[in-house]
């Protein structure tokens, strides 16, 4: 429960994609042991986030501590995986933070600081680097309907924030978790080479 009694905001981690520069889906690559999926559901649940929701497309999967949401349209791109994680959030969701399976630097100290924007006020919240906004993104479920008609091909919630940023808090995240995201062979071997050290 938040500070104001009600649900604490849902974690809804978009795992759909099939990392075609990549070579395999994005879900089931493994860092230091884990899968990344796994690894998302658990940065969201140690932030603060309930329940969580894991969007499925190329690979099926099944992930302890979330329900997986299959979205057939995958192929579509992430607007996709954002419509139907929106869908399937339960009807007294008071909130929910949204996080991409590739980026596995987003910790759950960058969830926390968005709920703690969101328990002082803010219903729209993206973290940011240097000054920069990315992921993750915190929206109340007012904008839920809006966040979706915007999300199309691989624009997720992006539309809704920029044709919208008066309504948007923005919440450094710098030394606590960074967006770097795995997309290629190239990425991935770099984030093991640091995993190692």
């Amino acid at each position: 429960m938040t500070l104001h009694g009600e649900e604490p905001p849902a974690g809804l981690l978009l795992a759909a994609g099939e990392g075609s520069r990549l070579g395999r889906p994005k879900a089931l690559v493994e860092l230091d042991g884990e899968r990344l999926v796994d690894r998302g559901v658990h940065m969201l649940r140690s932030g603060g986030c309930s329940p969580v929701l894991v969007v499925s497309g190329a690979a099926q999967i099944e992930v302890i501590g979330a329900v997986v949401v299959p979205n057939a349209e995958w192929r579509t791109g992430m607007g996709s995986s954002l419509r139907a994680g929106l869908a399937a959030l339960p009807p007294a969701c008071p909130a929910v933070i949204v996080a991409l399976v590739d980026q596995p630097r987003i910790t759950s100290a960058a969830v926390a600081r968005l709920i703690e924007a969101y328990e002082a006020g803010a219903r729209v919240a993206v973290a940011t680097y240097g000054g920069k906004p990315r992921n993750p993104v915190l929206i109340g479920a007012e904008h839920f309907a809006a966040v979706a008609g915007g999300a199309a091909g691989d624009v997720g919630a992006r539309a809704f924030l920029r044709a919208n940023p008066g309504l948007v808090t923005h919440v450094p995240c710098d030394g606590v978790a960074a967006p770097d995201d795995i997309d290629t062979p190239g990425d991935l071997a770099e984030f093991r080479g640091q995993e190692a050290r």
